[in-house]
């Protein structure tokens, strides 16, 4: 029976102890915390968006980084086979709006219990605050590991699946960047992703908490858009968040990551057009005729956006409706559609979703993720150069990545004894 061992109980660590102990191996997983999946419990804002349902196609759409790689894990391993995996453990799923899959309880703890039950099942053997220290290597072949206690395990595999740079609190330190270049491996440079944005002007912390619906961001770099979309977002006291400025992040971080900063704008009526937002501001005006713009333009926007838009728009707050003309009437419903601030940055590690960067895809077989340099050595998941944006496709990476090394590590196993 091939001895496998797992290094991190995240995500890509359980379900490959499950995929690996089903297919008949002794599958031994460490991990650093007390207790398994810490950064699954908080995803999704505690909810954890377990995939996104779609096919494999659209899942290669919305990855960002080396997309190529992951074909053959997005048709190995689909959306719809976790789903599958899910629900016959025990946990109703449901999808929502934009096809993201979420457990019907609304708790991530689900999930994670779920996982731990199939881990039972199989007769995974866990161990909990075990930190590893060392993969364990001779002639080119991996041979196990080492715990900061110096004990030692050995494995025929050894699959790392450690998670990235973000949300370190949960234990994602970059051990498994470290274990990979001291086996000679490439480890491109690491950056937060799906990550809030910093701004520069002082009108945006002014709406901190405010949560914007049914918006579209447009980011533009010199005249060239990189960035467009319609979503949900809200203002921070630094900045942007929210998950349209999630996925803007994962599309622009290059350019703020090399001092860029970068021209954004909001269109807060994007379901009407310039004309059709004239009319809807001519309605109100031609019922209030005597009265103070400030006191009528309000009805159109939350109450902590109002004084910000009439203070970057042409038309005084005391002035009267009557006395406002056609010209700045029009330029006042340009403001509407174009709602203008700066990008100045990203948000740290601490507040990231993923990490983008990590382990060098080049070194990797993508139809095992086996190393190219190690043989029976395996990276999963978050600590590989792959990253998504948000949507449920990230916590998809891992499973599928997840499955393929766990396959093919059984493979291997009946391979050797025939």
């Amino acid at each position: 029976m091939n001895k496998v061992i797992i290094v991190g109980g995240g995500a890509a660590g359980m379900l490959a102890s499950i995929i690996a102990a089903k297919n008949g191996c002794a599958v031994t997983l460490f991990e650093k915390n007390e207790k398994l999946g810490k950064k699954v419990y908080i995803t999704g804002k505690g909810r954890c968006n377990v995939t996104n349902n779609c096919d494999p196609e659209e899942l290669l759409q919305a990855v960002m980084s080396n997309q190529k790689f992951l074909y053959s894990a997005f048709y190995s391993f689909t959306s719809q086979d976790m789903m599958q995996l899910l629900e016959d453990a025990g946990i109703p799923l449901k999808t929502e709006r934009g096809n993201r899959v979420f457990p019907v309880s609304d708790h991530s703890s689900d999930i994670i219990h779920g996982l731990e039950r199939l881990m039972k099942k199989y007769r995974v053997q866990i161990h909990l605050r075990s930190e590893v220290k060392n993969l364990l290597t001779e002639n080119g072949i991996v041979t196990g590991i080492q715990l900061t206690d110096n004990k030692v395990y050995t494995a025929d595999a050894v699959i790392v699946a450690t998670g990235g740079l973000s949300y370190p609190t949960t234990g994602s330190t970059g051990d498994g960047y470290r274990f990979a270049a001291e086996t000679g491996h490439t480890v491109t440079e690491c950056m937060p992703s799906l990550v809030p944005l910093t701004t520069k002007e002082a009108y945006i912390p002014l709406m901190k908490g405010l949560s914007l619906r049914n918006i579209e961001l447009t980011v533009k770099r010199g005249k060239k858009t990189v960035y467009q979309d319609f979503g949900e977002m809200m203002f921070t006291h630094f900045g942007i968040t929210g998950p349209l400025v999630l996925s803007a992040s994962a599309k622009i971080g290059k350019f703020l990551q090399k001092g860029e900063e970068l021209n954004a704008y909001l269109d807060l009526k994007p379901a009407l057009s310039h004309e059709q937002l004239d009319d809807r501001i001519l309605r109100e005006f031609s019922s209030a005729q005597n009265k103070q713009f400030k006191n009528v333009i309000g009805v159109l926007f939350p109450s902590s956006l109002t004084p910000v838009i009439i203070g970057l728009g042409p038309i005084p707050e005391d002035k009267v409706i009557h006395d406002i003309s056609r010209e700045d009437r029009l330029a006042f419903g340009s403001l509407i559609k174009s709602f203008p601030f700066t990008i100045t940055g990203l948000g740290g590690f601490s507040e990231a979703v993923i990490t983008r960067g990590g382990v060098s895809v080049r070194e990797i077989q993508p139809g095992t993720m086996e190393s190219k340099k190690i043989k029976n050595l395996y990276f999963i998941g978050e600590v590989l150069d792959l990253d998504a944006v948000t949507g449920g496709y990230n916590l998809q990476i891992a499973w599928s990545t997840a499955y393929l090394a766990a396959t093919d590590v059984c493979r291997n196993k009946q391979e050797d004894t025939q």
